[in-house]
């Protein structure tokens, strides 16, 4: 079975948002001494994940 790829932008306020309450999950789960694999391998994925630059119109480019 092919296995589905979702793709999320983010711009950088939520982006940080995102990495913040992983890892708040991630400092709860060791305080309640509970495996962190999962969400330390989401809060890598998320860290690392390459940015998409927008393509923008210069000035001078007619319409």
């Amino acid at each position: 079975m092919k296995s589905e790829e979702r793709i999320l932008s983010l711009d950088h306020y939520e982006h940080g948002i995102v990495i913040n309450a992983l890892n708040k999950l991630r400092n709860d789960l060791i305080g309640e001494r509970r495996p962190t694999d999962a969400v330390d391998d989401l809060l890598l994925k998320t860290m690392d994940a390459p940015y998409q630059r927008t393509k923008r119109r210069s000035r001078h480019e007619t319409r």
